[in-house]
């Protein structure tokens, strides 16, 4: 397990690779979603058609990055053998993760 400062830098690296990776979706035409940042490293997803809104925070008590999605919860914890958060049940990392659930939704 990791000490705080470990944590909090490993989830701020990886919020930000991710926060980079939606905007770039989606300043591409079409991406069918807004992205917006918050503090302590909150993310929004906002969908206009469907309508709808993922959240994605870190929640540093327990070590994991939280996405609420899909009216489900998805826990990630970190993996240090890929050096990355991964969804323990499906073995995906974060931005694989989150690029499923962005087009599920908007299949929806």
């Amino acid at each position: 397990m990791m000490d705080d400062v470990e944590f909090r830098k490993a989830a701020e690296t990886a919020l930000a690779a991710l926060l980079q990776h939606l905007i770039a979706r989606e300043e591409e035409d079409e991406s069918g979603f807004e992205v917006e940042g918050g503090q302590g490293g909150l993310l929004n997803v906002l969908f206009e058609e469907p309508p709808g809104k993922f959240v994605i925070t870190p929640n540093a008590p327990i070590q994991q990055i939280w996405i609420s999605a899909l009216s489900t919860s998805f826990k990630l914890d970190w993996n240090p053998a890929v050096a990355a958060f991964v969804l323990p049940r499906t073995g995906e990392q974060l931005i694989p993760l989150l690029d499923r659930l962005v087009a599920e939704h908007l299949k929806s």
